[in-house]
């Protein structure tokens, strides 16, 4: 073989990162993460107690009043039955031909499709929201819009939220990149402003509007076809996530030369409050 015909290999400094979703369902800011501590192995439940409302009655001066009220309480149970797990490998001979530390990369990797795979779970949620909160429905969902009338879509889940005395502050609404893209048309809808340009990429958030913190997310739910998108809007309030990498293990397998790394997130996810989220049925066109 001639020199000519030789075509030397290189191996780059650098890795070739992946293009990731934001994490968004899974985040304080949209899901409450009150009871992460509360589970230990796949499997547990977490039980959340909630306390009735309490009766206010006139009071009438040098009279005896009512004997105290025994208050209901109900609890709700937080199933933890969602487990995945990742295994993967690197050989050695990889190791010490790329000079990146490619298990970090691979770790990072590892950590993006758990979280990933929790998300849209979060995401799935919609169909547990009360039946009354809906604005369009799979039968009939929204379509034939434009930029002004996706503001006044949102305007009907707010006023959904305001009936069910929901609090106005906190709430959210978790919108698709076409959605975001028919707002930057509306000058009623304000983005977010730079000195929070960071914050704002790293969690999805694009701006506000009709009194929501807006989010864009590529794991809004749909059903393919006409492509009926489920936009969920509320209060972090109206559902609850938990949490746990389970265990993480670093060994060497038997039959290689390799280090490998596997580990299992263990997570579940409940509405708990269906009244306090909102949800819109809407066609991509």
């Amino acid at each position: 073989m001639g020199l000519e015909s030789f075509i030397p290999e290189v191996w780059s400094a650098r890795l070739l990162a992946n293009l990731h979703k934001a994490q968004v369902y899974g985040q304080p800011a949209v899901t409450s993460m009150d009871y992460d501590g509360d589970i230990r192995e796949f499997g547990d439940t977490v039980r959340i107690n909630a306390i009735g409302p309490v009766s206010v009655s006139d009071y009438t001066r040098n009279t005896d009043i009512d004997a105290p009220e025994t208050l209901d309480d109900s609890q709700t149970v937080l199933a933890i039955d969602q487990a995945k797990y990742f295994n993967f490998q690197i050989d050695d001979a990889d190791r010490a031909q790329q000079r990146p530390r490619v298990m970090d990369a691979a770790m990072a990797e590892a950590a993006y499709a758990v979280s990933d795979a929790a998300d849209q779970h979060i995401a799935a949620l919609y169909s547990a929201i009360d039946a009354g909160s809906f604005v369009g429905s799979d039968a009939s969902p929204k379509t034939g819009y434009d930029a002004s009338d996706v503001y006044e879509l949102l305007v009907d889940l707010k006023v959904i939220l305001d009936e069910r005395n929901v609090p106005t502050e906190g709430r959210f609404c978790v919108i698709p990149p076409f959605l975001h893209g028919y707002l930057l048309k509306d000058d009623r809808f304000v983005r977010a402003g730079t000195a929070a340009t960071d914050r704002t990429l790293r969690n999805g958030e694009v701006g506000q509007a009709a009194g929501f913190r807006m989010l864009m997310s590529n794991n809004v739910p749909y059903a393919a076809g006409p492509a009926r998108f489920k936009v969920i809007a509320g209060h972090p309030m109206g559902w609850t996530y938990a949490s746990q990498i389970r265990k993480v293990e670093a060994y060497r397998p038997e039959r290689r030369f390799a280090d490998a790394v596997k580990g299992i997130h263990l997570y579940g996810a409940k509405v708990v409050r269906p009244t306090a989220l909102a949800c819109l049925v809407i066609n991509a066109t």
